[in-house]
């Protein structure tokens, strides 16, 4: 039975009854490798007095000489040379547990769980999962929708990443930005406002003056035009809310209601649609878009190269080093 004492200021291993200073056994491992003390205490870059030392400490443990001389030099007892094979493997899989892991996107096999919105899907994953399949052929993402409790799932293991543009708690998560996001509104081809100018954002009063479909993002129903409007927001008439932006169209074709989405969002839906994408009035502002992990995965190097890959693929401003949320 082999078990780890862990003190204060020294590891020992107990080895049937026995106590051995870890580093004891270190130096067992060179001695019989290599059968000499001075090229132990070299290659440890120790003195050779204190690999003696050691030795001789070795030697009353484990009541054999373990090394003798012989007139062809220092040779192993019976007793080391059966000690030999079993010690260089314990020594070998003890290194191995201190080293890094080594990733290689080439042979992952896994499925990252990712909290993402719709937006988050087109604008982040989209671009990118070409690039993994062809890094990473045997690994796979699943979307799951964002909730108010996606910090406590990351804690859990039962998500891998968020992609969000929702402000970060510093406390609880890591960030990586990827970019900042304006807001376009989608009207119809038909609508009153249709025909403003493309290169003007609307008024605060044109943009009040139409009914809204809203869209908000998680179970938690957060509307951000709502927060951007401030003292303005009782004026705004919300007709109706989306948890998801690809139902825009359909709500705002034949309608003089007006949606307001990310920027990229809205050109890409009104290019496809035929509807008319207008410039929210300057108010609205902007709005980062960043992956959070905590401390759970901070060193996992398979979200490290995620967070890369998406960062690489989704935006010109995506190139920066992670830091703490801030």
């Amino acid at each position: 039975m082999v078990r780890i004492i862990l003190k204060k200021q020294d590891r020992l291993l107990l080895l049937g009854g026995v106590h051995f200073d870890l580093n004891s056994l270190v130096i067992l491992g060179l001695l019989l490798r290599t059968k000499s003390v001075t090229r132990t205490a070299q290659q440890l870059g120790v003195s050779q007095p204190s690999v003696s030392r050691s030795l001789a400490q070795l030697r009353s443990l484990l009541g054999d000489p373990l090394l003798v001389r012989t007139a062809g030099g220092m040779e192993l007892t019976r007793r080391a040379e059966e000690l030999a094979p079993s010690l260089q493997d314990w020594l070998a899989t003890t290194a191995g547990l201190l080293e890094p892991p080594r990733f290689d996107p080439a042979t992952l096999d896994r499925r990252f769980r990712v909290a993402s919105t719709d937006f988050g899907v087109a604008a982040v994953v989209a671009p990118t999962l070409p690039h993994i399949g062809q890094a990473a052929p045997l690994a796979a993402i699943d979307i799951v929708p964002l909730t108010g409790d996606m910090v406590a799932r990351l804690t859990a293991g039962e998500i891998d990443l968020i992609i969000s543009g929702l402000d970060p708690d510093p406390a609880q998560t890591y960030e990586r930005f990827l970019f900042t996001e304006t807001f376009s509104c989608v009207v119809d081809r038909h609508h009153k406002l249709a025909a403003h100018p493309t290169d003007r954002s609307l008024s605060v009063e044109d943009f009040l003056s139409c009914p809204h479909i809203s869209f908000v993002v998680s179970d938690s129903g957060f509307d951000r035009i709502a927060l951007r409007l401030g003292e303005l927001a009782p004026r705004r008439r919300v007709i109706a809310r989306l948890p998801y932006f690809q139902a825009a169209p359909h709500m705002i074709r034949g309608s003089d209601a007006l949606m307001t989405l990310p920027t990229r969002a809205a050109e890409a839906i009104a290019r496809t649609h035929d509807l008319a994408c207008l410039s929210a009035p300057d108010l609205v502002g902007t709005f980062g878009y960043r992956l959070l992990w905590n401390e759970r995965s901070h060193r996992d190097p398979a979200i490290a190269w995620l967070c890369d890959m998406f960062a690489d693929h989704c935006g010109s401003d995506a190139a920066l080093p992670h830091s703490k949320a801030a």
